[in-house]
């Protein structure tokens, strides 16, 4: 499927699509708008001397705009703009993640409001077609006026200087999985680099795409992370004979949230043919972390629909500045490129997702204790003081949720003022991004832990009580874990097994192998 960008029609699932390889097009349908905006600025260029000051086209940038410079030089000041921001550091984004920015920067200029050629939005898609990726450092960017750096270095690679095409300033790309220069990718590629005309470097470097593009690919894990948790906690409720009353639909529907009862019914779903939860008539409820699940997974996935909603619209959004309104012959300054809509949302998402982690670790916890898992082995040792079991990795899983604490302190609290003081708060909204991917990467391996610790659990309670059956899910789940991690029947390597279960998370096979023995979740 060839997807077809138009800047109106991008949903976040075409995102990964794209990051992921699939091919795109522009759709005929946005070029009428984005021709009648690249007319409104050649018309200010044949005006010459006459032409009035409008930001960025003919006067410099951020607290250089009162300097004004001739139309006449504006492909000098183009190239100049792009390789001068280029200033990014550290270790560079990932494939997927410049491919979706990529993607999302195209998008925006679509929607024929700033001032840009057709044949700038398509050798955006041509590079997306063709694999030729950007190599854009992850560090450098305030968040306001957008993603100035990475934009950049993105940027650089399909432009120019107007009288050289020379190597010189190209930045660096992956084509093909060979690392290049900027220039030579393009070459291989058989992409003609641009010689960019007036507002089109400005509009190639303003903009939120890059932290749009890490929250978007964020998003989409994390949902299905809440996914694996259920499995997880099912696992779990298995494993210890829990009791399912906590997630009847009755208590739900008195409260009302859907993330409450989306919960709520996929344990009970996991759950359906088990005969271990509330085989103990003794037992009245559980602890928080399986009692209230939930209420706090709910919660979690409800705030994750809160920044979907917000990247839905961002990812169909113009973010750059000035705009141009051809219709009604005005440019128009604003601030469309500040981070805050996408930072604030983002840094409730890190929130979110260390919160889903806490939970995990605190069921991992109870299932390594003695005095809290109803008759199963401390640390699910086969011979507890010999072997430690699992005990390391508890351990682990604690410390991955104490870095996510310090990890989820919100980035959009803070600002420091740049541009002699013009650009005097700012969002850093793409700290905040590489962050939540961070925290993403941290409860992704305290809940593949969990499900390392749930399968062990399950094996234990089964040789303890053979007539017992566990859930559909829960059966489901371990028998994936156990055709690729066998049971720990004495100490041995732990790292190994921790990783395996991690691919089956991020792989996304045992999701699949569990939907598909319990039909929906």
């Amino acid at each position: 499927m060839v997807i077809s960008v138009d800047g109106h029609s991008l949903t976040l699932e075409l995102v990964e699509q794209v990051s992921n390889g699939a091919h795109v097009k522009l759709a005929s349908t946005a070029v009428p708008q984005i021709e009648a905006s690249r007319a409104w600025i050649a018309r200010l260029e044949q005006a010459g001397a006459n032409a009035p000051k409008v930001y960025g086209i003919n006067t410099g940038f951020g607290s250089l705009k009162s300097e004004q410079f001739s139309v006449s030089d504006a492909r000098r000041v183009s190239r100049n703009l792009i390789i001068s921001h280029c200033s990014g550091t550290g270790e560079p984004f990932g494939e997927r993640v410049v491919r979706a920015a990529t993607l999302l920067r195209a998008n925006a200029l679509a929607q024929g409001r700033s001032g840009v050629r057709p044949i700038v939005i398509e050798t955006l898609l041509e590079m997306l077609n063709r694999n030729v990726v950007p190599v854009v450092p992850s560090q450098g960017s305030l968040g306001a006026s957008g993603d100035l750096a990475p934009l950049s270095h993105l940027a650089a690679v399909l432009s120019r200087d107007p009288n050289s095409d020379g190597d010189e300033s190209s930045g660096a790309a992956w084509f093909n999985g060979e690392k290049l220069s900027g220039a030579a990718a393009m070459r291989k590629a058989g992409i003609p680099r641009l010689i960019l005309e007036a507002k089109e470097g400005l509009a190639l470097n303003n903009g939120v795409q890059f932290m749009s593009a890490v929250s978007a690919l964020t998003l989409l894990d994390a949902e299905r992370l809440t996914l694996l948790h259920d499995i997880a906690l099912a696992m779990h409720l298995d494993s210890v004979c829990g009791v399912r009353t906590a997630f009847d639909s009755r208590i739900a529907g008195l409260r009302k949230y859907a993330g409450h009862q989306r919960v709520a019914q996929n344990v009970l779903r996991l759950l359906a043919g088990s005969t271990s939860v509330d085989s103990d008539p003794a037992r009245i409820q559980d602890a928080y972390s399986l009692r209230c699940a939930p209420q706090i997974a709910g919660a979690v996935r409800d705030g994750l629909q809160h920044v979907r909603a917000g990247l839905e619209v961002e990812i169909n959004s113009v973010t750059d500045n000035p705009l141009v309104f051809a219709h009604d012959n005005q440019v128009l300054s604003g601030g469309n490129f500040h981070g805050d809509p996408v930072g604030l949302r983002v840094d409730y998402m890190k929130v979110l997702l260390a919160e889903l982690g806490n939970i995990s670790e605190r069921r991992i916890s109870r299932l390594m204790d003695r005095h809290l898992n109803f008759g199963l082995p401390p640390y699910l040792a086969a011979k507890p003081g010999i072997e430690s079991g699992l005990m390391m990795a508890s351990y682990t899983a604690a410390a991955l949720a104490s870095e996510n604490k310090v990890l989820a302190h919100p980035a959009s609290v803070d600002s420091i003022p740049t541009s002699e003081n013009q650009e005097d708060i700012v969002s850093m909204g793409t700290h905040g991004a590489r962050q939540a991917a961070e925290i993403l990467n941290n409860v992704q391996k305290i809940v593949a832990i969990e499900l390392l610790c749930g399968a062990q659990a399950l094996d234990v309670r089964r040789k303890q009580s053979p007539n017992l059956k566990f859930g559909v899910g829960s059966e489901a789940a371990w028998a994936k874990i156990r055709k690729h991690i066998r049971p720990l029947e004495r100490d041995r390597y732990l790292a190994d097994d921790i990783a395996e279960s991690l691919e089956l998370v991020r792989s996304g096979d045992l999701l699949r192998e569990v939907q598909s023995a319990v039909e929906v979740l």
